[in-house]
């Protein structure tokens, strides 16, 4: 029924087409102030050798740069507002969920249970692996860090969900007129929308798949359980952690946070207990938990 909610609203093609175009213009926007603020500091030379690698270290202040970078998607999100309620007529609500009101059960749910898998892995991991970190809390720049990314983070993830598993999701699946394709397609898209990030740079391609897969978890989630909620607190609950919890040279998110990995990164282990550990637990507990059934028809199956 989730997908279904689009056939609901004003969806033929060409609305889906220029709401694209005007999602992406308002993200854009969203970063003129950051250019602005790195012209300032730098000059029209030093904006014209930016890269992946030095964009979140040119400003000098991480908090600074981490507030300019997430201002983008907040701009983003007013777009995408714009065009959900103006140009598809469609209420937030139905995008959100099929239930008749957001679950915010569910959403403390998933994000609590991504929130305690990271902090007890970056305990174990400091803890045997003590060298291969640094302590980087700084009660002050922490205090800062705390607040900008509890305020903007959210809105950052938010709007990554509302476009690939909302928006995308439910507009690939009118059209399709099954679940299959617009699952497949908005994980595929969702992993390499992150193509550009530093990670990938210093880790290889194959850190794509977990990019992929996580978009692919977040897809089943969203079509088993006929609603967002799982997937906006699972993405919320990991990238505030992150950023809180460990920092690294080579990472999108280069914080004041309370820990430094200083080591070199295994990024085949990772994506292993991520892709065929944490998921398959998580997607376990979930169906469980709210009683999934039928999955074939709900991963698979037709739109009428």
């Amino acid at each position: 029924m989730y997908i279904e909610n689009a056939l609901k609203t004003s969806n033929n093609l060409g609305r889906y087409v220029i709401g694209i175009i005007v999602i992406f213009i308002f993200s854009q926007l969203g970063t003129i102030p950051f250019i602005a603020a790195i012209i300032s500091k730098t000059g029209l030379e030093g904006a014209s050798n930016l890269t992946e690698s030095n964009m979140m270290t040119i400003l000098g202040d991480s908090n600074l740069t981490l507030f300019y970078f997430l201002l983008s998607f907040v701009v983003g999100f007013l777009g995408l507002y714009l065009v959900v309620k103006y140009l598809h007529r469609q209420s937030f609500l139905s995008l959100t969920t099929s239930r008749s009101k957001i679950d915010l059960s569910r959403l403390r749910t998933s994000f609590f249970c991504i929130a305690l898998i990271t902090i007890l892995n970056t305990v174990f991991s400091y803890f045997f692996f003590p060298e291969e970190y640094v302590f980087n809390f700084e009660f002050s720049s922490f205090i800062i860090l705390f607040f900008v990314a509890i305020v903007f983070i959210p809105i950052q993830t938010s709007f990554e969900e509302y476009v690939f598993r909302g928006y995308l999701m439910q507009g690939l699946g009118v059209f399709a007129g099954n679940k299959w394709f617009p699952l497949i397609l908005t994980s595929f898209s969702f992993g390499f929308l992150h193509f550009w990030n530093p990670e990938v740079s210093k880790l290889g391609y194959l850190i794509l798949v977990h990019y992929v897969a996580t978009g692919l978890f977040l897809g089943i989630i969203t079509l088993m359980d006929e609603g967002m909620e799982l997937a906006l607190g699972f993405h919320a609950g990991n990238n505030l952690l992150i950023a809180l919890l460990v920092t690294a040279d080579w990472t999108v998110f280069q914080t004041n946070s309370v820990l430094k990995y200083i080591a070199e990164p295994e990024v085949i282990n990772s994506t292993i207990i991520s892709v065929l550990v944490i998921y398959p637990l998580l997607l376990i507990y979930f169906s469980k938990k709210y009683k999934w059934s039928n999955w074939r028809e709900k991963l698979l199956g037709r739109i009428n």
